[in-house]
C-alpha cells in the first residue's frame, strides 16, 4: 500500500475576507484551519505537513497538541505555488504521494479523502487524482504521485499547481463528488457565516 502524506496549506493573508485570518475563525467550536486538519488526519494519512506564513505563531498555536509537522514559508506573499512548494519539499523521502489540500475547506471530510486514496490504489500510484463536481469542474484537494514532487516543489507565484495538472506532462484522474458541499471553501465572511449556518 502506498505511504500517502498532506501538505495543508495555511501561510495566505485570506485578504478576500477582510481584516482578520479566516483560518482562525471558528466553525463547530474549533478554529477553521484545526477542523481541516483533524479531518485530513482521521483519513490515515502517514504525514501531515503544515505550511505557514501570515500569523504563522498564531496557525501554529491553534494546531497545538496535533501529530503535524512545520514548514514556514517566508516567501507566502508571492502567492501559492511557493507555500506547496515549500511544503512538498518537507515531505519525508518515503513518501509516495500526497494531498495538496487549501486550509480553507470547512466540509472537507476523511471519507473524501479516503475515496480519491482508493482511486489513488487502483492506478498503482502512477495517476494524479482529483475530485470532480457533477457539471464536472475540477476541485481540490488533488493527490499527486511521487513523480511529480520535483515539479511541484519548484513552483511559484499565485497561481498554484493548476496549471500543472492541466498540462500533458501529467496523467490525471477524475473522481466524481455528487455533494459538492464537501469541495466548497471559505473565502468571504459571508461564506462562512453559511458553513456556520450549516453546521448548526
Amino acid at each position: 500500500m502506498a505511504k500517502l502524506a498532506a501538505v495543508l496549506l495555511a501561510a495566505g493573508a485570506s485578504s478576500r475576507f477582510g481584516a482578520e485570518n479566516k483560518l482562525l475563525m471558528h466553525l463547530n467550536g474549533r478554529p477553521l484551519v484545526r477542523g481541516v486538519a483533524e479531518e485530513v488526519l482521521r483519513s490515515g494519512i502517514a504525514e501531515l505537513v503544515v505550511v505557514t506564513g501570515c500569523d504563522a505563531p498564531l496557525i501554529e498555536e491553534a494546531l497545538s497538541g496535533l501529530p503535524v509537522r512545520f514548514a514556514r514559508n517566508e516567501m507566502w506573499q508571492t502567492g501559492m505555488g511557493s507555500s506547496i512548494a515549500a511544503g512538498v519539499r518537507a515531505l519525508d523521502t518515503t513518501i509516495d504521494g500526497a494531498f495538496i489540500v487549501p486550509a480553507d475547506m470547512p466540509f472537507l471530510s476523511a471519507d473524501l479523502l479516503g475515496g480519491l486514496m482508493s482511486a489513488f490504489e487502483r492506478h498503482d500510484g502512477a495517476r494524479t487524482i482529483y475530485p470532480e463536481t457533477p457539471e464536472g469542474a475540477q476541485r481540490n484537494p488533488v493527490l499527486w504521485p511521487r513523480r511529480t514532487f520535483p515539479s511541484l516543489a519548484s513552483l511559484s507565484g499565485p497561481q498554484g499547481a493548476k496549471p500543472l495538472l492541466q498540462s500533458r506532462d501529467v496523467s490525471s484522474v477524475a473522481v466524481s463528488v455528487n455533494d459538492s458541499t464537501l469541495l466548497e471553501d471559505i473565502d468571504t465572511p459571508a461564506a462562512l457565516a453559511a458553513a456556520q449556518s450549516a453546521a448548526r
